[in-house]
């Protein structure tokens, strides 16, 4: 996906609005790389003004043997197996393992330390099928490294003081990746079973939720690694279940034998219960062509090396690496807009300047060049009963998510309105295959300008463009309140909408918010 046009001057832009546009400027990957940072570097504050007790220098130390290792295998490893190597992914895992290990002189402990490091970044390649690695590389690294005695991850993350900043970055980290939802069900299971064992030995109420959550590693285990995407199923409801099993097998305590309950076990039996449901595996894809499909947007083709499995409105994230990074990272995602079994794969791309490094790498692919597929996923998807009326609003290229919802008929057999918003008529994406989707088509178009014969012109709004207030779209949509309403675009124009739609009367909204790429 890309963005829409951003927002017109003056136009109001929610708090939400805001924040989603300010985090929309970093991948997820970045985002999470950004925050642990910051807790690194928290933490020898920390121990400079003696909250933490481990001394500097093996904080020092640890953290540089952490990043170091882990970097410099991850780079090893891809030259060995002829792959580009993904630096900020290695650099993730070098900081979640300074935070599960405890950091110290003792050369066993360093040892063990090390090894996990390498085992992570190993784990990569050795424990993986069809280039998506199946386990998270940290969690793998230390349960192995557990397994030899040579050290045990303690996860000492886990601290009181380490709160204070450790609460504020993961909800900036699930706001951002939209598993808030999933955060709770884990967090809401493995608390209770935490606390009733914690009842049961003595504790108040207070004290027992206190011990879970701030002297436990709930809240760092599901901001930075049950949440991790590439470890993810693809659907929600899929999500949801994983994170209450997850949250059963992190909190009740076993031994069987040399195996015991631990963070890192729970999570590699998560990972592998998705691996199981999920696109099993990475795919290469082949650029076969491009083609624009309006003034600033092209359309992208690709041949799969094997069959995509995926429903209408879901998204592939791609591996698009560039030699100089803009601070996004190599990963994005883009809107499925071909139709499920066919055999090509496409994509609809907002490719106006100014040219992000990832959309230049896009323009530059020549025909039987290759890009990776890393994964499926997304929950943009229609009811199941087709007597549901539905609305889709698409603001600008905002209309990709619906493309393969309207080319597999879904306009046929039920009653569908699209509202588009854009610019101008030239602005219509994808209009001969509006034309023929059966849906009732309605454009409001900023400059005034006629659309296609097929499209209801709706005007535009005074003094705001294509911008649309409550009273507007009901009069638009008279039977909103009737209809499952969907809204796609960047976060201010999605975050604008829902409000709309909201006031129109709306009761379900669903939303696919995206930003630039």
């Amino acid at each position: 996906m890309s963005p829409v046009d951003a927002p017109k001057r003056g136009t109001a832009i929610s708090p939400a609005g805001r924040l989603d546009t300010l985090l929309g400027k970093y991948t997820m990957y970045r985002l999470i790389l950004l925050v642990l940072a910051a807790l690194a570097v928290y933490s020898l504050l920390l121990n400079a003004l003696g909250w933490l007790t481990f001394g500097i220098p093996q904080m020092l130390v640890h953290l540089v043997l952490c990043l170091g290792l882990t970097y410099v295998s991850n780079r090893g490893l891809a030259a060995l197996f002829h792959v580009r190597p993904h630096s900020e992914s290695s650099l993730i895992t070098g900081l979640l393992l300074y935070f599960l290990f405890w950091p110290t002189f003792a050369p066993m402990d360093m040892a063990g330390v090390a090894l996990a490091c390498v085992l992570a970044s190993a784990s990569k390649y050795a424990l993986a099928w069809r280039g998506r690695h199946i386990f998270n590389p940290a969690a793998a690294g230390a349960f192995v490294t557990g397994l030899t005695g040579l050290n045990i991850a303690t996860w000492w993350a886990a601290t009181p003081a380490m709160l204070w900043l450790l609460v504020p970055g993961i909800l900036l980290v699930l706001y951002r990746t939209r598993k808030f939802l999933m955060a709770s069900v884990f967090l809401v299971v493995a608390t209770a079973i935490i606390s009733a064992e914690l009842l049961q030995a003595g504790l108040s109420f207070g004290s027992s939720l206190w011990q879970a959550l701030a002297q436990r590693p709930l809240l760092f285990f599901v901001g930075f690694m049950l949440t991790e995407p590439l470890t993810l199923p693809p659907r929600r409801w899929q999500q949801l279940a994983l994170a209450a099993v997850v949250g059963v097998v992190f909190a009740v305590p076993y031994n069987f034998g040399f195996i015991a309950n631990s963070p890192e076990l729970a999570l590699l039996l998560g990972n592998l219960l998705a691996f199981l449901v999920g696109q099993r595996g990475g795919l290469k894809l082949r650029f076969t062509g491009s083609r624009p499909l309006t003034p600033s947007t092209t359309e992208f083709v690709f041949e799969p090396s094997r069959p995509v499995r995926f429903v209408p409105g879901q998204f592939m994230e791609l591996d698009l690496p560039h030699a100089k990074s803009d601070g996004k990272g190599r990963r994005r995602t883009f809107s499925l807009t071909s139709t499920p079994g066919s055999s090509a794969v496409k994509f609809g791309v907002r490719t106006a300047e100014p040219l992000s490094a990832a959309k230049k790498v896009l323009l530059a692919l020549k025909p039987g060049d290759q890009v990776r597929a890393t994964s499926v996923g997304g929950d943009f998807v229609l009811p199941r009963d087709p007597a549901q009326p539905l609305l889709l609003m698409a603001a600008g290229i905002g209309i990709t998510p619906y493309l393969a919802h309207l080319s597999s008929g879904a306009a046929q057999d039920r009653d569908v309105v699209l509202l588009l918003l854009a610019r101008n008529a030239e602005e219509i994406a994808y209009a001969e295959e509006l034309r023929m989707s059966g849906a009732r088509i309605i454009a409001r178009l900023a400059d005034g300008s006629v659309p296609p014969s097929f499209i209801t012109a709706a005007g535009t709004g005074v003094g705001g463009g294509a911008r649309l207030d409550g009273a507007a779209l009901q009069a638009l949509v008279p039977d909103i309140a009737a209809r499952t309403v969907y809204v796609s675009g960047s976060p201010a124009s999605v975050a604008s909408l829902r409000r709309a739609a909201r006031k129109a009367g709306a009761r379900r909204v669903h939303v696919d918010s995206f930003s630039g790429y």
